[in-house]
C-alpha cells in the first residue's frame, strides 16, 4: 500500500501561520556565545521560530504510522520517500543511501510452558490486542520477536533473573542456581536487553525469555492502554539483543560500510556482537503463569514486581519450551540525506539527524522526532526562499535500522569517516515527544549550548522551554522526597550520552561532539503495537505543539551552530566534568582495594587541560585574526579526546572519556578504560587505561593550546 501524502507547497498553502513572519513576544538575546554580533542572526532566527506548525507536524505523523514500517520492509521504503520527498520540497539536496546489512525477520517464534505434572500453562506469544485500539489488527504488524535473537529449539527448566544486571546474576550464583542449560526469565528495565542476554549466554543459558513487568511500566504506575498511558496486559516490547556495547552497525561490517556494491569477501562472522541463545520478548499476559508456577526460594523485595503473588527464583515447577525460528539474509536498508551546501565553509559539516524506521507504528519512537525533523527542514526551506544560505553546510538525515542496532546511521559514520574529521556537530532527536517534560544530553562542551537553545525557544505553557525545563527539574526534585528544597532559578543538567541512539556513531566512533533531545512523559508502550497514532494523539500531544516546540528546539540547534562565528564549544566545563570523573574513580578504586594506582599523571593532564581550556575560552570570547585556524582547532579538540587503539576488548569504541557499559548499555560509564578496569579489579589494566587517559588529555591541551 503507498503512502499518500499532500504535495509540501498545498500543506504550506492551506496552514496558517506557515509563510515567515515575526515569531512573537520571546526577546532574543542581545549576546551569544560564539557570535560577535548576534543581531543579524536573531532575525534569522525570529523568522525559522515563525514557521513549523502543530498542524503540519500532526499531519506528518499520521503519514508516517499510518502503517508498519519494519527497517527494510515495504512500509520503511514508503516512508524514506515521504522524507525524501518533504526534504527535496524545502529547498534540500537529497539522496535516498541504501546499505546492505544483515538483518533478521521472524518465520516462527513460539513459547510453551508447563507445570511440574506436565500440565500446559500457556501456549503464546498472545497476539497484542486491547479494546477500542483500530491499528492493532493491520496485517503488516510483525510478531513480537527480538532483533539479533539466535534460532532453535529448546526446553528448560526456568528461573527468573529480576532485571538481568550483572548484580542479579551474581545474585544467582550466590544462590548456587546453576543456569546451565536454564531458560532465563527478566524483566525489561534497569539495562539494555542485549546485557540481559549476554549475561544470561555466559552464564550457559539456553534460552531467555523477555518480559515487562506492570512494576516498571504497567498497571503499577497508572492506568493502562486505553484507558491511561501505560503498557496494557497484552503489550510487547519488541527490540534488538545485539551486543551494542562491543560494536553497533551491521554485524558482519564493523569499521566498514555496508554499501550495496562491498564484496562478501569484505565480511566477517557477525559472532562478534551477536547472542547465539534463543531470545523472545513476551508479555505480562504470557509471563503470569510461568512465574506463577515458579519454585525455589522467594525473592528478596528488590526483586518483587507487581503480580499478584510472591515471586521466586526457580528453578523447579515449570518447563519451558521455546521455538525461535530467525530468518536472517543481506537486506537493503535506506538512509535519507539533505543537505544546504554552506556558503562559506561547505567542508565544515552541521549534521541533524533522527531514525525513521519503527518496530510496528513507532508513533512515540521514532516518528514524533521525524514529524519534528520535518517541521525545522520547513523551517529551514523558508529561510532559503528568501535568499539565506547557511555559512557552514547543513545536513538532515533520516536514518534506517537504528532499531536493530544504530545501523544506518553507524554505516554511513563509518563511510565518511574521514570527511566527518571537519563535522562540528550532530544533533540527534530519537523520542522525539512522549510528554511535555523536555530533556537532553550532550557532551559537556555542547551543555550550556543547549541550555541557551531552549532560552530562545517559546514554550506551550508560556515563557521559554528552558524556564519550563527548570521549573519541572525542581518539582522533580520536590516529589522525590528529596531534603533540598527545590530551587527554581538553579541551573538544569544536561546528562550524559552512553548509546541507545544515533549519537553513538558520531561522538564514540568519529569523535563529533553531539547533543540528543526530546520531551518525555508516561509512555508505557514502548516498541508495542500500541505506540500508534491513537496512542500518541490520546496520551502523549493531543494538539502536537511538542511537536512543534521540538522542530523550533532542534532546528534552532543547527542554524546557530551553522552560522556562529567561533564554534561555542564550553572546553572549560569539559575540563571540570574529566576532573570529577577522576576524583570519583579514584575514590572507587580505593573502596575496591586498588589504593596504590597511581593518579597522579592522569589529574596533573587534566588540570593541564582545564588550563588550556581557560585560556582558549578567553579567546573564544573575545576572538581575532584567523577564526578558520581557531575554529579548527577546537573542533579537533574533540578528536583528540579518542584513543586510536579504542577501549580495551571493543576496540570500535574510541573515546577515552564517554561509553556505553558493558554490563549497561545504555548508560554512559565515564572515563570508561579506567572505571571498567577497576570494577574488573584489574590494577593492571587500570593503570594502562589511566596512562592511555592522560595522553589524550594532553593531546586535547596541546590542540586548545593551538588556538593562539
Amino acid at each position: 500500500m503507498l503512502i499518500r501524502y499532500s504535495p509540501y507547497f498545498l500543506l504550506l498553502a492551506l496552514v496558517p501561520g506557515s509563510q515567515v513572519s515575526n515569531a512573537g513576544p520571546h526577546a532574543a538575546p542581545a549576546a551569544v556565545f560564539g557570535y560577535k554580533d548576534f543581531s543579524q542572526q536573531a532575525a534569522i532566527e525570529a523568522k525559522f521560530l515563525a514557521v513549523p506548525s502543530a498542524k503540519l507536524a500532526g499531519e506528518e505523523l499520521k503519514t508516517l504510522t499510518a502503517e508498519p514500517h519494519m527497517a527494510a520492509t515495504p512500509g520503511d521504503h514508503e516512508t524514506a520517500e515521504y522524507v525524501a520527498q518533504m526534504f527535496r520540497a524545502a529547498g534540500l539536496d537529497t539522496e535516498i543511501v541504501p546499505y546492505r546489512v544483515l538483518l533478521n525477520q521472524p518465520r516462527v517464534v513460539r513459547v510453551e510452558a508447563r507445570d511440574a505434572a506436565g500440565k500446559l500453562l500457556m501456549s503464546g506469544p498472545t497476539r497484542e490486542h486491547v479494546q477500542a485500539d483500530r491499528f492493532q489488527n493491520n496485517a503488516r504488524v510483525v510478531m513480537p520477536f527480538n532483533g539479533s535473537s539466535g534460532s532453535g529449539d529448546v526446553t528448560g527448566e526456568v528461573v527468573y533473573a529480576n532485571y538481568g544486571r550483572l548484580e542479579d546474576f551474581n545474585k544467582l550464583a550466590a544462590q548456587h542456581i546453576d543456569l546451565h542449560g536454564k531458560i532465563v526469565i527478566a524483566r525489561y528495565g534497569a539495562n539494555f536487553r542485549g546485557v540481559k542476554v549476554y549475561l544470561a549466554e555466559q552464564r550457559g543459558a539456553a534460552g531467555v525469555l523477555l518480559y515487562s513487568d506492570p512494576q516498571d511500566d504497567g498497571y503499577a504506575k497508572g492506568d493502562p492502554y486505553p484507558m491511561g498511558p501505560w503498557r496494557p496486559e497484552t503489550g510487547v516490547q519488541r527490540g534488538s539483543v545485539q551486543y551494542l556495547f562491543k560494536y553497533p552497525g551491521d554485524p558482519e561490517t564493523p569499521g566498514v560500510a555496508s554499501t550495496p556494491n562491498l564484496p562478501d569477501s569484505a565480511r566477517i562472522s557477525p559472532d562478534g556482537n551477536q547472542p547465539h541463545i534463543i531470545s523472545i520478548p513476551i508479555s505480562y499476559h504470557d509471563a503470569t503463569p510461568i512465574l506463577q508456577a515458579l519454585q525455589g526460594p522467594g525473592v528478596p523485595d528488590g526483586w518483587q514486581g507487581a503480580l499478584p503473588f510472591h515471586y521466586h527464583f526457580g528453578p523447579g515447577g515449570v518447563r519451558v519450551h521455546l521455538v525461535s525460528q530467525q530468518d536472517y539474509q543481506r537486506r537493503i536498508i535506506w538512509d535519507v540525506i539533505g543537505k544546504v551546501k554552506g556558503a562559506e565553509l561547505p567542508d565544515e559539516w552541521v549534521i541533524a539527524g533522527n531514525h525513521r524506521d519503527a518496530w510496528v507504528y513507532g508513533a512515540v519512537d521514532p516518528n514524533s522526532g521525524t514529524a519534528a525533523m520535518l517541521e525545522a527542514v520547513h523551517g529551514v526551506g523558508a529561510l532559503l526562499r528568501e535568499g539565506w544560505k547557511p555559512r557552514r553546510t547543513l545536513i538532515f538525515c533520516s536514518w534506517d535500522a537504528e532499531e536493530e542496532g544504530l545501523i544506518g546511521s553507524t554505516e554511513w559514520v563509518e563511510q565518511h569517516t574521514q570527511t566527518l574529521d571537519h563535522a562540528v556537530a550532530y544533533f540527534n532527536t530519537d523520542v522525539g515527544v512522549s510528554g511535555p517534560d523536555f530533556t537532553a544530553s550532550a557532551v559537556p562542551s555542547l551543555k550550556q549550548f543547549v541550555r541557551e537553545i531552549t532560552e530562545s525557544v517559546p514554550s506551550p505553557l508560556g515563557g521559554t522551554v528552558y524556564d519550563e525545563w527548570r521549573l519541572n527539574r525542581a518539582r522533580s526534585k520536590e516529589h522525590s522526597g528529596s531534603s533540598a528544597p527545590p530551587v527554581p532559578d538553579e541551573q538544569v543538567q544536561v546528562g550524559n550520552l552512553g548509546s541507545g541512539s544515533d549519537f553513538t556513531p558520531f561522538l564514540q566512533h568519529a569523535g563529533v561532539p553531539s547533543t540528543d533531545v526530546g520531551s518525555d512523559g508516561p509512555y508505557g508502550v514502548y516498541h508495542s503495537t500500541f505506540d500508534d497514532y491513537a496512542w500518541f494523539t490520546e496520551n502523549a500531544d493531543p494538539h502536537f505543539v511538542y511537536l512543534k516546540e521540538m522542530a523550533r528546539v532542534f532546528g534552532l540547534e543547527a542554524l546557530r551552530m551553522a552560522d556562529a562565528d567561533v564554534l561555542p564549544y564550553d572546553y572549560e566545563a569539559y575540563a571540570r566534568e574529566i576532573a570529577s570523573y577522576l576524583d570519583a574513580a579514584k575514590s572507587k578504586a580505593a573502596d575496591a582495594g586498588l589504593s596504590k594506582l597511581d593518579f597522579s599523571a592522569a589529574q596533573a593532564a587534566a588540570a593541564g587541560f582545564a588550563a588550556a581550556a581557560a585560556r582558549a575560552h578567553a579567546v573564544q570570547t573575545a576572538p581575532s585574526g584567523n577564526l578558520a585556524r581557531l575554529n579548527e582547532a577546537l573542533r579537533q579538540t574533540e578528536t583528540a579526546l579518542l584513543s586510536p587503539a579504542g577501549l580495551p576488548n571493543r576496540p570500535w569504541f574510541r573515546h577515552t572519556i564517554y561509553a556505553p557499559g558493558e554490563y549497561t548499555g545504555y548508560a554512559a560509564v565515564v572515563i570508561p578504560g579506567v572505571n571498567e578496569a577497576i570494577d574488573a579489579h584489574d590494577a593492571g589494566l587500570a593503570a594502562q587505561q589511566l596512562t592511555v587517559l592522560a595522553q589524550a588529555l594532553d593531546r586535547a591541551a596541546q590542540t586548545l593550546d593551538s588556538v593562539h
